[in-house]
């Protein structure tokens, strides 16, 4: 199974970023997803920006994994 996660962009270099996913930052490849800016939120698969996604739908589906991981059904 795989599994992306949604991930607030902080800043862009050439081909990588810098993203948070709650608090906490990784880097994240641009070479899949090249138009990605600050502020956007992106979907981060094995270290890969995949696919832009709004905020609304990057907070819904980082709280229904919370939901899941704390054992309440979604």
């Amino acid at each position: 199974m795989c599994l992306a996660i949604p991930a607030k962009v902080l800043s862009v270099n050439e081909y990588s970023a810098l993203v948070s996913i709650e608090n906490v930052e990784y880097t994240a490849s641009l070479l899949l997803l090249p138009d990605v800016q600050p502020g956007d939120y992106i979907m981060l698969h094995a270290g890969f920006a995949i696919e832009k996604v709004d905020a609304e739908e990057a907070e819904l589906t980082l709280q229904l994994l919370n939901d899941e991981e704390k054992g309440r059904p979604g």
